[in-house]
């Protein structure tokens, strides 16, 4: 189920996009007013517990303190082909293509399409999108640009501005087009289904006791163990054995073992059975393609957690990516790669970057999904200052481990951002 959060009068368009996506259910959030979009949403995510959220900047600006982090999200870009439309539009009604002011567009989109088209650019004046911006202002902008170049329209994505300016302006929707929309509703089915086939990947779970004094205590402990994580709802849907000696394994679907690790910061289980039952317990998970592989790497996991000398947790997966320390409540988390292999070693040392670092990008890397970032954001994902993640990214850059992918900008002063999306694993594989 994908949720729609859009405007009464662009549902029309959006139910044309959305009819070739077979195999998706759509909520449709529909609304009059921006103020509402916050408590549709809300209502929407409450009740229904869609897999996926589509919905422009402005109703994402005005609920984003409700999303999941972990739900998939899809914030609408009208793309260079919904504003050459805009603009051909003006043509077919006689009025002048530039000068022109546009509000919302990326200004790296609008560059790139009146370089296309050879129009002036100093006669295309946009307004990149900012939350804190209201209606009167982006009205202002719009006004002031006509009155001081002689515009005949404006390019607005906001129904609101268009119905202020309506009688004293020519205003042309840039709405993006059925095709735009149905690309962006296509690659967010995508990542929901490579999601929920992640999530239900075959995992295993290897519960290590510490040595607590002579084989009976240890027995005692193990069945303690067993019978915690029997009563632990997180776990009330795995399949538990007692692996004799002084562990126990898990079989679960990947799932499972994210809900009750937080998404694999954190592991409850073990707080409990330091403070219940007085015993330190080592805990390692594997995801493989097979039950065998999944116990290999649960157990290779488990190993690592226990040199740890502290209750903890480890996450190897058959990708390659391991991730712990995670511990009782939840500490900060670290990325490696294949224990820094000769593959990770070798690149590291061609980038100018030591093996660890490299290794959390490659985590970074994977949890985008292909989605592009900001320095900033990379910075904030690394937990480095601002100008480190600026570095980094044009070290990766001249490494040809970034692809520019546009830019934003999120308040008038200032320059844009640049977007890069991560190209790491593409070139790992080609070590």
């Amino acid at each position: 189920m994908i949720g729609l959060v859009i405007h009464a009068s662009h549902r029309a368009v959006f139910a044309d996009a959305a009819r070739t996506l077979a195999g998706v259910t759509f909520e449709w959030v529909v609304y009059e007013h921006e103020d509402a979009v916050h408590d549709l949403v809300d209502a929407l995510l409450t009740q229904q517990g869609v897999d996926g959220l589509l919905l422009g900047p402005v109703p994402y600006a005005k609920c984003r303190d409700l999303l999941p982090a972990d739900l998939p999200v899809a914030i609408l870009r009208s793309a260079g082909l919904d504003l050459s439309l805009a603009l051909f539009k003006a043509l077919a009604r006689g009025w002048r293509p530039t000068p022109v002011s546009i509000d919302t567009y990326d200004i790296q989109t609008v560059a790139d399409v009146v370089q296309a088209l050879e129009l002036d650019p100093t006669e295309v004046i946009c307004l990149p999108y900012d939350p804190e911006q209201s209606l009167a202002e982006i009205v202002a902008f719009h006004r002031e640009t006509a009155a001081r170049t002689g515009a005949d329209y404006a390019i607005s994505l906001r129904t609101a501005v268009a119905a202020e300016l309506q009688g004293d302006l020519g205003v042309l929707g840039g709405l993006p087009g059925p095709a735009t929309l149905r690309a962006q509703l296509h690659e967010l089915a995508l990542r929901v289904q490579s999601r929920q086939a992640s999530a239900l990947r075959f995992a295993a779970g290897v519960f290590l006791v510490d040595k607590v004094g002579p084989e009976r205590d240890l027995d005692r402990a193990r069945v303690g163990l067993m019978n915690l994580l029997v009563n632990t709802p997180g776990f009330a849907d795995a399949w538990i054995e007692d692996r004799g000696s002084r562990g126990l394994v898990v079989f679960a679907h990947q799932a499972l073992f994210e809900q009750a690790t937080g998404s694999w910061v954190s592991l409850p289980t073990l707080g409990q059975a330091r403070d219940i039952l007085g015993i330190r317990v080592a805990a390692g998970f594997g995801v493989g393609a097979s039950a065998r592989s999944c116990l290999h790497l649960a157990e290779r996991a488990a190993a690592r957690a226990e040199q740890e000398g502290r209750p903890s947790a480890y996450l190897i997966e058959d990708s390659g990516v391991i991730i712990g320390p995670m511990s009782p409540a939840g500490s900060a988390v670290t990325f490696t790669y294949r224990d820094h292999t000769a593959e990770v070693e070798q690149l590291a040392g061609e980038v100018g970057l030591s093996a660890t670092t490299l290794s959390r990008l490659i985590a970074v890397e994977r949890t985008l999904e292909g989605r592009a970032i900001s320095p900033s954001d990379l910075a904030q994902h690394l937990g480095i200052t601002d100008p480190s993640g600026r570095r980094l990214i044009r070290k990766l850059g001249d490494a040809g481990l970034v692809a520019i992918q546009g830019s934003t900008q999120m308040h008038r002063k200032g320059r844009p951002a640049q977007l890069y999306k991560l190209c790491i694993s593409n070139a790992m594989e080609r070590q």
